[in-house]
């Protein structure tokens, strides 16, 4: 979000730099009243497609970008091929870029994430002025919900006509450049020969052509570029008696039908099919697979496309086409293509991008895996060769593989389902090697609701459970526990009507901690004994092994509750399944949370007891951390009934199992707390 975007060199403009200059020292009519507004101040650049309104817009702040401190923040507001963007989402990529310690929970609605922002920004606007460049707005309301309250901040947004609506906005209208400028611009692109600057008069007449728009002017010096036989008055006469397509577009629509139609057969169905690239990201991997044709070729076309003006380089070997030029591009796309073509190209693009986040999920696995022999396998130009290297492809194309899977699940009418729940699966992997689980979490919620569309059109009730499951998991981990309730019990009808034990139990399970988390004691015990129901008539280990855990929560809600004859009675069941399993470590857990059962109901000489065999079993499970832990316990119980000979001696052991830093805490008789006591 912070950082430039690669702009071609910056010609003309000069009135319209100074007059933006000017409005932000200007006074608007609130403060002229006497009532100034609290929000940052709005300056709009408006322009017809082409006229180099987001090129101006990037100029103009980087030449005042000095004068705020606290950072020029990025944000597009309408997609390729002219929807907008959630403000939701729009306000999650902005707090990211601040780095906002603690943003809104995955699954928070549009108003938690913009008053979130609002908020942040202004704080940052208090210590350093802050810019905010808004592009494309789609209307006035995008700005409205984003807008700073703080006087410190500055808004510049781009838009295509009037943000009515916006208080205080100071708009600067664009028309084409000055026809010096146009014709400097005609100059640059068409290369080392001096064809422009020889014949000005035919150079002016060209740039007229053009209507001085600054996307149709790059085009046309690109075209001249590359015919240097050509005059430019031929070349003015050419454009001229060319016809605008269908939709009109006036001089840009006729400049690019001119240089869209020199194209040869590939490239020119090459860039039609750009316009299908997620984000609008496109690199040289995605133009082949949407092309069908090599990467090499793929890179040599991109170059030729940027040389013309038909694409705009953003970055290392990435590209995007310019949002002038997209709707004549997808009028193309639709005349030229048929349906079944256009599916095909978008499987193809996606199919590769499932195969390079699998070489990026791999690249994270040990050596020896099967993930890493399957990446041995996969063709060099998609594979990584260090855990870093993926991490950046994954981070920079993040935007674009969430498009993606966007795309593939609500554009496709379904014909991509089976496409679109793979490539769900591998970005989730790719997020889930490269990210923290509080990182991901926002993408990941998003993925599961597309699961979730994919599943209920498909009538898929196993995938539907799974994916109402990890939606609940996450409102869970945020402490929206009503919402996690609703996703469990609708997951749990969804795992019945697909015949599915394993996601009914878990679902189950998942209702039982979620009232155990709310003090429902009563509502817990009985989703965990519908769980623990359905375990036992299952025979497999790992029904066993859920079994016993399942004695072992609903004993820990009995405790809650009080409960301590039921507790005992759960806990001793749980202790008796993980000693048939021969899971020391476990069996030893279990009796130690009887010992602390058997405490709180003021019985200290069977806590005693128990306390011991809990150790015993800790020595022949190995692990040193949690016999310290029990000694500490049986310490306490010694000196419950007056044993203190007994007690110094244990808590000497657990300092002498838990080391000099952690031990000298553990004699003065203070107890050792972490993830292995029990």
């Amino acid at each position: 979000m912070t950082d430039l975007a690669a702009q071609p060199t910056f010609t003309g403009r000069e009135r319209e730099l100074r007059a933006l200059r000017e409005d932000i020292e200007s006074a608007g009519l609130h403060t002229l009243s006497g009532h100034p507004l609290p929000q940052a101040r709005v300056l709009l650049i408006a322009g017809a497609p082409g006229s180099g309104r987001t090129t101006l817009a990037e100029e103009f702040v980087r030449q005042i970008a000095d004068g705020y401190p606290g950072g020029v923040f990025r944000a597009r507001l309408t997609d390729p091929g002219g929807r907008a963007v959630p403000t939701e989402r729009t306000a999650r990529d902005l707090l990211a870029a601040l780095g906002t310690a603690a943003p809104p929970p995955a699954g928070a609605d549009e108003d938690a994430l913009t008053e979130a922002f609002r908020t942040a920004f202004a704080a940052l606007g208090e210590k350093g002025r802050a810019l905010l460049l808004l592009d494309d707005v789609a209307g006035a309301e995008q700005v409205l919900d984003l807008l700073p309250e703080s006087r410190e901040c500055l808004v510049v947004a781009v838009a295509g006509g009037p943000l009515t609506g916006v208080p205080d906005v100071r708009p600067c209208a664009l028309g084409g450049l000055d026809r010096a400028a146009a014709v400097q611009v005609l100059a640059r692109h068409a290369g080392a020969a001096p064809r422009v600057t020889v014949d000005p008069r035919s150079a002016e007449a060209l740039a007229e052509a053009c209507g001085d728009l600054p996307a149709a002017l790059v085009m046309m010096g690109g075209w001249l570029g590359a015919r240097p036989k050509m005059s430019v008055a031929d070349a003015a006469q050419r454009l001229l008696g060319t016809e605008e397509p269908e939709e009109g577009a006036g001089p840009l629509g006729r400049a690019f039908r001119l240089v869209h139609g020199s194209l040869s057969t590939a490239p020119s169905r090459m860039l039609r099919l750009l316009v299908l690239a997620p984000a609008g990201f496109v690199d040289a991997h995605i133009a082949s697979a949407l092309a069908g044709c090599s990467v090499s070729s793929a890179r040599s076309s991109l170059a030729e496309f940027v040389r013309l003006g038909l694409l705009r380089e953003t970055g290392p070997e990435r590209y995007a086409v310019p949002g002038c030029l997209d709707p004549l591009l997808r009028a193309e796309l639709e005349a030229r293509e048929r349906p079944s073509e256009t599916l095909l190209a978008r499987a193809r693009m996606l199919e590769r991008t499932v195969r390079q986040l699998r070489a990026c999920h791999a690249i994270c696995q040990p050596s020896g895996s099967e993930a890493r022999k399957r990446l041995a396998c996969m063709p060099r130009s998609l594979r990584f060769s260090r855990p870093d290297e993926a991490r950046v492809w994954l981070e920079a194309r993040r935007h674009a593989l969430l498009a993606a899977t966007r795309t593939a699940v609500e554009e496709a009418g379904g014909e991509l389902d089976t496409l679109a729940r793979r490539l769900i699966s591998a970005l989730a992997r790719a997020f889930e090697a490269h990210r923290d689980p509080d990182e991901s979490a926002p993408e990941l919620y998003r993925l599961h609701e597309l699961v979730l569309d994919v599943a209920e059109r498909g009538e898929l009730h196993r995938e539907r459970a799974a994916a109402l499951l990890n939606l609940g998991d996450l409102d869970a981990r945020t402490d929206r526990l009503r919402n996690a309730l609703v996703r469990y019990r609708t997951a749990l009808d969804a795992a019945r009507a697909g015949q599915d034990p394993v996601a009914t139990s878990r679902a189950l399970e998942s209702l039982g901690g979620t009232h155990a988390e709310l003090e429902d004691w009563g509502r817990a015990t009985d989703w965990y004994g519908r769980a623990l129901a359905l375990r036992l008539t299952r025979a497999e280990p790992a029904d066993r092994e859920a079994a016993a855990r399942l004695h072992g929560r609903i004993g820990a809600v009995h405790t809650y509750a009080g409960r301590w004859g039921d507790a005992l009675r759960e806990w001793r069941a749980a202790a008796a399944a993980f000693r048939r399993l021969r899971d020391s470590g476990a069996h030893a857990r279990a009796l130690a949370e009887i010992a602390r059962v058997q405490e709180y109901a003021d019985r200290p000489h069977d806590s005693l007891r128990t306390c011991a065999q809990a150790l015993e079993a800790a020595r022949k499970a190995g692990d040193d951390r949690l016999e310290a832990a029990l000694r500490l316990r049986v310490a306490d119980a010694c000196e419950r009934v007056g044993d203190l000979r007994a007690a110094r001696a244990h808590r000497a052991e657990a300092g002498r199992l838990l080391g000099p830093a952690e031990g000298e805490g553990a004699e003065d008789g203070h107890h050792v707390t972490g993830a292995d006591a029990p």
